[in-house]
């Protein structure tokens, strides 16, 4: 278990904390470094080493202990972050990814037969390495971020509706939030039907796709009425809408 899921140093911070937490029955070791990532059009990710026209990598700004980690059940460790040489940013927006990977054990063959194989074969044995990242964001200066909604409608799939929709961005910096959809039937009632929590679009993507999952409630007739479509900040965040739109349902 890691929190927070994202460290943004904005407003001054120069200092940060990660708690890193072993849920397991069983002694971890972990190894903590910084990777790259690019996201896509659809939110994924694909890792790279040298950032794309107008990103920024914020991993040479930022320093971080410790590096090596072993927990015993139940045991948490604190990993401290530090914003330095930060004199040299420029206006905008920085991001690179804390990358945490456990470190299996790696035991020889216990037993005899297992050892034992037919003269001039070879045997392998697979060990996957779990690992999980965070954000590690620098904001400097002013944000000149705008975002708007558009192409917003409805998809009918063989599992069920959703709500389509592309998020548009400009301007220097990211955005993060939460995406509410609510149904506005004819006669004005509001319900909400769907949700979305900690969708982000990163720096320097202009768009990205969205589908979020219907939830219909007893009064909704997607070929009636309207949706409103909002997404703003976190509840624990500044409050902040990013952008909103309305479509009417036929």
């Amino acid at each position: 278990m890691i929190t927070p899921r994202r460290i943004v140093f904005e407003a001054g911070k120069r200092t940060q904390e990660v708690n890193l937490a072993n849920t397991g029955t069983d002694t971890a070791r972990y190894a903590i470094s910084m990777i790259q990532y690019r996201m896509e059009k659809d939110g994924s990710f694909k890792e790279i080493t040298q950032p794309d026209s107008g990103q920024y990598f914020s991993d040479k700004f930022i320093r971080f202990f410790p590096r090596n980690v072993t927990l015993a059940p139940n045991e948490t460790q604190v990993i401290r972050l530090q914003l330095v040489n930060n004199q040299q940013l420029k206006a905008g927006e920085y991001r690179s990814h804390m990358y945490f990977r456990a470190i299996p054990k790696v035991n020889t063959f216990a037993s005899s037969k297992d050892t034992v194989v037919d003269p001039g074969t070879i045997k392998i044995r697979l060990i996957p390495q779990f690992g999980l990242s965070i954000p590690v964001i620098v904001r400097t200066g002013v944000s000149t971020t705008v975002c708007t909604l558009t192409d917003v409608n409805i998809k009918n799939t063989p599992e069920g509706s959703y709500a389509h929709m592309q998020i548009n961005r400009t301007g220097n910096m990211s955005v993060y939030g939460d995406i509410k959809i609510n149904y506005v039937s004819e006669s004005g009632t509001i319900s909400q039907i769907g949700l979305i929590k900690g969708l982000s679009i990163y720096t320097p993507n202009l768009q990205r796709t969205v589908d979020i999952k219907i939830e219909p409630t007893s009064g909704t007739n997607l070929h009636k009425g309207k949706l409103q479509v909002v997404y703003s900040a976190q509840a624990d965040a500044k409050q902040m809408k990013f952008a909103e739109a309305e479509v009417l349902l036929k």
